[in-house]
């Protein structure tokens, strides 16, 4: 245990970084830590729809962060956690500021309030955000905006098996350098399919902007990587306008996978390049209702991998180049929940409908290989009958029409469903299928321990379709050792088969099934890695010759 918390917690050489008095008024940054002082009976506050009733307007922002281990709690007060405080660079203020969607003299809107508080969740570097009015004068509310770091320096080694296969990593990361919200990541690591070295670079909000910014540079023991992405999303539902643009170039060998293991290889050599508008007018009701155009092309060329037989089946060249337009509808629906996902951790949930379509017209005009009709849509929503369960339901479906006939189409639908036993006790289930259509070649459907079937190895199934089925019952417990490891677990069963058209011929075993049970171990004080998978799952179906139980060490964002 000791081992895991260094682990998680290294402590590096990075100094403390003390943010000065911010120079923006009225805002102002607050005590570090502590409890929040509650407000004095005589200065009762308003409702929220009082206050919007009565026209009030934000008047001074108060913005407290506060830092990794509340040194005010004796139970924190410690030699430790007091050196992990001092070398712990503090997020900006500035930071914090610019990504809240209200500034001083807005009208007081909770709804405001409240995506400000989800954006500023949705950073790894933030443990938890709270937004809340402290004191109303004279018709000027003042807002709280209290926020908790977390550590984001990782020097180390990672490990991760699952599906039978091992995956490890020397890295070094730190996903908020100097308190910037940067990130930055430079790693060695080797999985089942290539060795890796790289070198990664990612910011949501570079120099406090709206801007989304990043690059990654990698050299693999089976080609290269390059990527690099800029835009300014629709980062809010009353955003007017976003824009960016991406490339992506990747050299690699991809494999084909049968029940026996590796049944083919090739090179694949992709690059991919798209650029793209979006326009809104905002949040109208309950609904944001968003335009965007682009212009992409996708290029991938294949050849036979170094090494193997020129009888090994490679795929044809693809190239395709279209514009295309697209329509997204989002609807203002969501919910904070604790013990869904995370343990002890605030979550939020979209609760509303989503849709998303977009069609493209690729043409030998605009230097593609093929006259295609490019298509893609999703479509999410939610179902709550009581207060104790939850079913999220999502669908997708993406590929071509070439020459009338669907050509490498996915079509996709999941459902989840939480259902609250007690305190406790939560029973987790999940559905999903896939049916692909005309698949190519490097497309394969592909299950196994990797993505849901956890008695089995890594894609011990392949095909042009699947279907999972998953029962959990998750166990969050109240044991917080170290006030660093919030601890849980899980007992579970897998159903699931892929099946049908392939490019690999191979016995089919059908229908797979596995039960097994875990040790969850949330991580609070770090960014990088949420959730800690410790699992045995058992299998009960598939060939003599796979091991009769799968031992699975995996770091997740979610239970």
């Amino acid at each position: 245990m000791l081992c895991l918390v260094f682990y998680m917690h290294a402590v590096g050489t990075v100094g403390a970084v003390h943010a000065g008095p911010d120079n923006t008024s009225p805002t102002r940054t607050g005590p570090a830590a502590g409890s929040l002082p509650p407000n004095a009976p005589e200065e009762r506050l308003p409702s929220d729809e009082e206050l919007a009733a009565g026209g009030a307007v934000i008047g001074e922002i108060v913005i407290r962060n506060e830092n990794i281990f509340d040194i005010s709690d004796p139970r924190e007060n410690n030699w430790l956690f007091r050196l992990t405080n001092k070398l712990h660079a503090r997020t900006r203020p500035w930071l914090i500021r610019n990504q809240l969607l209200f500034r001083t003299g807005d009208a007081y809107d909770r709804r405001v309030l409240d995506e400000s508080e989800r954006i500023l969740r949705s950073n790894r570097y933030f443990y938890d955000a709270r937004i809340r009015p402290i004191a109303s004068h004279d018709g000027r509310v003042t807002v709280e905006v209290l926020t908790r770091d977390v550590w984001t320096l990782r020097p180390g080694f990672s490990f991760k098996r699952q599906g039978g296969a091992n995956t490890t990593s020397i890295d070094f990361t730190e996903l908020n350098l100097f308190g910037t919200g940067v990130g930055v990541s430079i790693a060695r690591s080797s999985t089942p399919d290539r060795s890796s070295d790289s070198v990664h670079f990612d910011s949501a909000h570079i120099g406090g902007t709206r801007l989304r910014t990043e690059l990654l540079f990698a050299e693999n023991s089976d080609g290269r990587k390059r990527s690099a992405l800029l835009e300014r999303p629709f980062y809010a539902l009353d955003t007017r306008w976003a824009a960016g643009g991406s490339f992506v170039d990747d050299v690699r060998v991809d494999t084909l996978f049968g029940r026996a293991g590796v049944a083919g290889q090739f090179q694949t050599d992709a690059k991919k390049r798209n650029a793209w508008g979006g326009w809104s007018q905002g949040l109208k009701g309950r609904w944001a209702k968003r335009f965007r155009i682009g212009f992409v092309q996708d290029e991938s060329r294949f050849a036979p991998a170094p090494g193997t037989l020129p009888s090994d089946p490679v795929p044809p060249d693809r190239v395709l180049a279209y514009p295309w337009a697209g329509v997204e509808i989002v609807e203002d629906e969501f919910e904070k929940a604790k013990n869904r996902d995370q343990i002890e951790r605030t979550e939020d949930f979209s609760l509303g409908t989503r849709f998303h379509a977009s069609l493209g017209y690729s043409s030998d005009r605009f230097g593609a290989d093929r006259e295609a009709v490019v298509f893609g849509g999703l479509f999410g929503t939610s179902f709550q009958t009581t207060d104790s369960s939850i079913l999220l339901v999502d669908s997708a479906a993406d590929g071509r029409v070439e020459g009338g006939s669907m050509r490498d189409t996915t079509l996709g639908a999941n459902g989840r469903l939480y259902l609250r036993l007690s305190d406790a006790w939560l029973l987790f289930s999940m559905l999903s299928g896939r049916r692909g259509v005309n698949l190519d070649q490097d497309h394969e459907l592909v299950l196994g321990g990797e993505n849901g079937l956890r008695g089995y190895p890594r894609r011990y199934q392949a095909g042009d379709r699947s279907a999972l089925f998953t029962l959990e019952g998750r166990y969050y417990s109240s044991l917080y050792p170290f006030r660093l490891i919030r601890v849980g677990g899980a007992v579970f069963y897998d159903m699931g088969r892929a099946w049908g058209g392939g490019f690999v011929k191979s016995p089919d075993p059908g229908v797979l099934r596995n039960v097994g049970v875990g040790l969850r171990l949330g991580i609070t004080r770090s960014g990088l890695g949420n959730v800690i998978h410790l699992d045995l799952a058992f299998p009960l179906d598939g060939d003599p010759t796979i091991s009769k139980v799968q031992f699975l060490v995996t770091t997740k964002q979610s239970f």
